[in-house]
């Protein structure tokens, strides 16, 4: 399983203004290798480094190896789209392999190619990226994110595949309450609906203004919702993941793929559906119990919320609100979203109780 572990470094005030002056001339090159290439239809990395490899470091002033790693950027953009240049920011992310970049000082700093030559720069690590940074294979991206230097690593994990489950926690997932699981525990959503709800009114009271002083508060703002939801995720997930590990469970999840196009809303239940982070959240949880052997199992989700626990019976009728479940059949009530986590453990746990890969199953 691959991760990626943000580090951050600390540069000083001059050596920040290296790094920058480091990204800018090699975004420069990327953006004028990708003209060139896009212009004599030249795609591939092989012939981008015949082709332009000499020009490109005497045009830049890049060493070797810098230039490589500019190649085969562009390369890599060609491969997403061929249809036009690529063009890149100036401070776009650049890629760096063991021959330009290296942790000196146990860790505790990187030894880095820039423009002025070699640094060392610290680097800030917690317990996380340190367990990390022990698979770390491959590139390291110098970003700068938010005025501030991270390296992105890439980090290839290895799976556990000794955990055998005996049973299932089916979780429910959904926009009131975030997570519902098989026990009853529900993880509510009521705080990030909050914060969405304030940042929204912000937002639209700063584009109103429009002042230069508003315009400075929307960039502050900008991504904070993103962020807050993404640590909601994280701190759910983990919560899952451990409650699962912990009782020698498994976990079990709706395929939610496509639901937007599926489902309508109005007004500002648009938004909330808008904002629903599900497929963020499933990751999460999909790589942190990759991390811990913890299998994960995928369900289709028809007729979860509708289908009686105790009966079977599945009627639209058996929602009469949004958190209850009245079942029209056989009168048994309930949670609707503990129901429904219920009944996406019983799906697994009818279809096969012992699946250690993510796959989705049939109802």
């Amino acid at each position: 399983m691959k991760l990626v572990a943000a580090v951050k470094l600390v540069p000083t005030p001059e050596q920040a203004a290296c790094l920058s002056e480091t990204l800018t001339r090699c975004n420069a090159a990327c953006s004028w290798l990708a003209a060139l290439g896009f212009a004599t239809k030249t795609f591939r990395q092989y012939n981008l480094h015949k082709a332009a490899y000499a020009d490109l470091r005497s045009r830049f002033d890049l060493t070797a190896q810098a230039a490589v790693r500019c190649i085969a950027k562009v390369a890599d953009a060609f491969k997403v789209n061929r249809e036009v240049a690529p063009t890149f920011r100036p401070d776009a992310a650049q890629p760096y392999d063991d021959r330009i970049i290296r942790f000196v000082k146990a860790g505790a700093a990187v030894s880095i190619w820039t423009v002025q030559g070699r640094m060392v720069i610290p680097v800030v690590m917690g317990e996380h990226q340190r367990r990390l940074m022990v698979y770390r294979k491959g590139e390291v991206d110098l970003c700068c994110v938010r005025g501030k230097w991270m390296l992105a690593a890439t980090c290839d994990i290895p799976e556990t595949d000794d955990f055998q489950a005996d049973d299932w926690l089916g979780v429910d997932l959904g926009i009131v309450a975030l997570a519902t699981d098989s026990d009853g525990k529900i993880y509510s959503g009521a705080e990030v609906e909050k914060v969405r709800q304030h940042l929204a009114r912000r937002r639209r009271g700063l584009q109103t203004c429009g002042t230069r002083a508003a315009k400075r508060r929307l960039k502050k703002l900008a991504g904070k919702q993103r962020r807050f939801q993404a640590h909601t995720n994280h701190c759910i997930s983990k919560a899952l993941v451990g409650d699962a590990e912990r009782t020698g469970r498994g976990i079990a999840l709706e395929d939610l793929k496509g639901i937007r196009s599926r489902v309508t809303a109005r007004g500002d239940q648009r938004a909330r559906l808008g904002n629903w982070a599900f497929a963020q959240l499933g990751g999460f949880v999909v790589y942190k119990a990759g991390c811990a052997g913890v299998p994960v199992c995928f369900v289709d989700p028809r007729n979860t919320s509708r289908a009686c626990r105790a009966c079977g019976c599945i009627d639209k009728r058996n929602r009469p609100t949004q958190a209850t479940f009245k079942c029209v059949s056989c009168g048994h009530e309930a949670a609707a979203d503990h129901n429904a986590a219920l009944n996406i453990r019983q799906r697994v746990l009818s279809v096969r109780g012992d699946v250690v890969r993510p796959e989705v199953l049939a109802a």
